[in-house]
């Protein structure tokens, strides 16, 4: 492997793991946070967006970037199921971030991760095959 794959990888490696462990931390810390007050709620998820929302646009940049590089050996039918699982994670986060109620928070909080931890299974499926 190249520097060049390594650094590539490392990006996508790191970025996920601020992206999905971001959310699972957070997810964890809520009810405390909430015990607190609504305030601290909400400065903790303005807070981690100014982190998650970067580190979700490294993963796009270096996901193409792997694509682009050939990274995909694994198969078209698992790189599109991750690419849907991405854009379902972005997407809810996004009405996640914009949601006015709690069941839009829970919604698009629980799917925003759901999706996550999809693409994330489904790019070690990807790298397993490509080994």
């Amino acid at each position: 492997m190249e520097a060049l794959d390594s650094i590539r990888l490392f990006l996508h490696v790191l970025a996920a793991s601020v992206w999905v462990g971001g959310q699972l931390t957070l997810a964890a810390l809520v009810p405390a946070l909430r015990a607190v007050g609504p305030e601290v709620t909400q400065a903790a998820a303005r807070r981690f967006r100014l982190v998650a929302w970067p580190a979700f646009a490294v993963l796009l940049i270096t996901g193409i970037w792997n694509v682009l590089a050939g990274d995909t050996a694994g198969g078209r039918g698992l790189l599109t199921a991750k690419l849907v699982a991405v854009a379902v994670s972005g997407a809810a986060a996004y009405g996640h971030q914009r949601a006015t109620t709690r069941r839009g928070l829970a919604i698009g909080g629980a799917l925003s991760l759901l999706g996550a931890l999809a693409a994330m299974l489904l790019g070690v499926m990807l790298g397993e095959q490509a080994s």
